[in-house]
């Protein structure tokens, strides 16, 4: 493929998740349930739960975002440590904060909070916000790539999705800078990514 048939299908691929982009936070409006976000760490812990010792880094909800709260709670009382991201400017990675329940946080760009303190750890599993999922572990993110760029620095961590089950899409549109997921959480089960993709 030539540089510039590479950047016409780049230019495809970005309407593409532009188009589905909307269409799935609409969707996901509608899918509040407020015993999803307890069922969901119910059947992560169940049959999925991080080996002991290793750093969790969550994230603190956004909106109508699926809550990984009640999960990692039962993680911190498991004796995990948990972390936060840190959103860096656009074009880097997120960084990591020691955070453990109750801590103190501060607004972060974009409409974030963020660890007002704790020490910089890099995570072993990474809970992973998200628009919309398929079963082959593509997720269509808010369109800034960040995890993606985190995920490509972190070869050994292991990113889970964090999702109402509503959320899955037969294809989610991506390429090949877009890292898969190899589990995806909700609230009805854990779907391990591939096995019926």
């Amino acid at each position: 493929m030539t540089e510039a048939q590479a950047a016409a299908s780049d230019v495809v691929l970005q309407a593409a998740k532009a188009t589905v982009r909307k269409s799935a936070r609409a969707h996901r409006a509608t899918l509040f349930s407020p015993d999803a976000p307890k069922r969901l760490a119910e059947a992560l812990l169940a049959r999925h739960a991080p080996p002991a010792g290793a750093v969790i880094a969550g994230y603190w909800p956004m909106g109508d975002e699926m809550d990984p709260r009640p999960l990692m709670l039962a993680l911190a009382q498991r004796g995990h440590t948990l972390a936060l991201p840190i959103t860096p400017p656009r074009g880097l990675p997120l960084s990591f904060h020691a955070w453990a329940p109750g801590g103190a946080l501060r607004p972060g760009p974009m409409g974030t909070s963020e660890p007002a303190e704790g020490a910089l750890v890099n995570p072993d599993w990474l809970l992973v916000p998200l628009l919309a999922f398929d079963r082959a572990g593509r997720r269509l993110g808010y369109g800034g790539g960040y995890y993606d760029r985190t995920l490509a620095g972190l070869p050994g961590a292991k990113p889970i999705g964090i999702a109402y089950d509503g959320q899955e899409m037969t294809e989610v549109p991506a390429g090949p800078q877009d890292i898969r997921l190899p589990l995806i959480a909700t609230e009805a089960g854990v779907i391990i990514c591939g096995e019926s993709a």
